[in-house]
This record gives C-alpha cells, structure tokens and sequence, in this order.
C-alpha cells in the first residue's frame, strides 16, 4: 500500500555551509476547494530536500505542487 500527498514548495535557499547546495523545503498543500476534503486530515507537516546536484534543484520551483509518494521499502535481507 502506499499513500500520495501532494506538497508545494515553500522556500527554496542557498545553503550556506555547503556551496552549490539548495535547500528545499516542501509543505502541504491545503488551500483550494480541490484539496479541502483531504487536506483536514494532513494539516501541517513538512519535507526538506538538501540536493547538490544542480540538475535535480531545478526540477523544483516556489510555489508550484508535487505529487510524492511514501510506499514501504522492506528492509534487505
């Protein structure tokens, strides 16, 4: 089973001990009548990303909406 959140970008910073480094951080989101009947049940929370690969800390962008999602991963054998 796993369960899909959808997250916005909240901020997005340069992180200052570790050049070339963006800190990303992820909220949920809550607003819009399109996310009110489940986002009474996830309202508050958090994800931040520290990513060094400028590639990847493009694919993120202030303000817009991503769909993420937690699926178990058993541990190996």
């Amino acid at each position: 089973m796993s369960v899909v959140a959808k997250f916005f970008v909240q901020t997005i910073t340069e992180n200052a001990h570790q050049k070339g480094c963006k800190q990303i951080t992820l909220s949920p989101v809550s607003r819009g009548e399109e996310n009110k009947e489940w986002s009474k049940y996830t309202p508050s929370g958090n994800i931040t990303l520290g990513i060094l690969n400028e590639a990847a800390s493009a694919q993120f962008l202030l303000g817009e909406e991503y769909l993420i999602t937690f699926e178990h991963a058993p541990k190996p054998a």
